[in-house]
């Protein structure tokens, strides 16, 4: 996930006796690149994930300090770092409770500190990390699409990630999203990766096959859907005008059966983007989890729209109900007094309606098996 806030702290406690004094549940934020500021003009053209310094030079009051955090969290930022001493003696607490508030960690650095060659170190280990994020997100989608040739992946991933452990995948998608341009996408990338807390290098998340993939490693139960709600509750708050739909798969051990926990959290961001279920997770989707795997587009075709052909196309003749008919009279397993009172109708004519169902479909509908083929149907129709 990047060089992250927590990382940055833990390197720089002594070398440049940083401390992180709001904004604490941004720790897992990763950063993307890292930017001096002594105005707040460039910010406009942030993409997310970036990494103020300031000096302080021009936010020497609280207001105009104010000003910054408010903007950087608009923004998307990674966090602030404030070189204090000289224009900034002391954090005002407003501006520390609004980090709290925001999640937007902000630190102190004192004025003693050259920060140029903070910048510096901190910018090589940012472009170091991220090119092994970079093999990492190769070595995924190796284990996605060639998972039986382990050669192009297991050695890879060995040294940031217990390979035989538990694996999750969550699939994240958005509406227009493969119509977005690299930059659009790039910075809805990092939105939703600034709204991810509490996973580090745990995790990886990465862009593939038109969808934004989220791979954790030996995260708990808690942890996980912490994780997972979390992110889509802090995106519908902070981006309600782009919604975003998320898929999770099965836990699968041993990272040979992370194609598995994949395709699976793709067939449920599938159906959750259909349904306009912001979360969807594949255990629960019940039958439907058979039908969202079918990648045999053909086949549920058959099984549908053509299932039902005798019906719709008597209705379109005449004008009529049969399809919902039969379909309410295979959810109330062919009761006829509850179809009546379901459909609002006289029980005579739902007796008259499912005998001419009956001779339409040339099947009595006696028999589960007979029921079910049309019960799939109606499953698919509702894909």
């Amino acid at each position: 996930m990047g060089f992250t806030i927590e990382d940055m702290n833990l390197l720089s406690k002594e070398r440049y006796q940083m401390e992180l004094i709001a904004g604490h549940k941004g720790w897992s934020n990763s950063i993307n690149w890292i930017l001096m500021l002594e105005d707040t003009a460039i910010i406009q053209n942030f993409g997310g994930k970036e990494l103020a310094v300031t000096t302080g030079l021009g936010f020497d009051t609280e207001e105009k300090l104010m000003n910054l955090v408010e903007m950087l969290v608009k923004h998307h930022a990674a966090g602030l770092i404030v070189n204090t001493g000289e224009y900034i003696k002391e954090i005002p607490q407003s501006i520390m409770e609004y980090c709290d508030e925001n999640d937007l960690p902000l630190m102190t650095v004192p004025w003693e500190v050259l920060l140029v060659d903070m910048i510096k170190d901190f910018s090589i280990r940012i472009f170091l990390q991220g090119t092994a994020d970079e093999e990492i997100t190769r070595a995924f989608i190796h284990a996605i699409e060639e998972p039986a040739n382990q050669e192009l992946y297991r050695k890879d991933l060995l040294p940031y990630f217990d390979v035989d452990g538990e694996f999750r995948v969550v699939i994240f998608t958005a509406e227009g999203l493969d119509e977005m341009d690299t930059v659009e996408r790039r910075r809805l990338s990092y939105r939703l990766q600034i709204y991810l807390k509490n996973i580090t290098h745990n995790g990886s998340f990465f862009y593939y096959d038109s969808n934004f993939v989220l791979i954790m490693n030996d995260v708990s139960q808690k942890d996980y859907d912490e994780i997972v709600e979390g992110v889509v509750r802090r995106t519908k708050r902070k981006m309600p005008e782009v919604p975003v739909f998320a898929g999770t798969g099965s836990v699968v051990h041993d990272i040979t059966n992370l194609h598995i926990a994949y395709q699976r959290a793709k067939a449920a961001v599938t159906m959750a983007r259909k349904k306009k279920t912001p979360i969807l997770h594949f255990d629960e989707m019940g039958i439907h989890r058979l039908l969202y795997s079918v990648t045999d587009t053909a086949l549920l075709k058959e099984m549908g729209e053509n299932t039902l052909q005798p019906l719709l196309d008597y209705d379109a003749k005449h004008n009529s109900n049969y399809v919902e008919t039969l379909e309410w009279y295979l959810k109330y397993n062919g009761s006829i007094q509850a179809v009546a009172e379901a459909m609002f109708t006289h029980r005579n004519t739902v007796i008259y309606r499912i005998s001419n169902i009956k001779k339409l479909l040339h099947c009595e509908l006696d028999t589960t098996e007979e029921r079910l083929i049309y019960q799939m149907a109606y499953f698919i129709r509702s894909m």
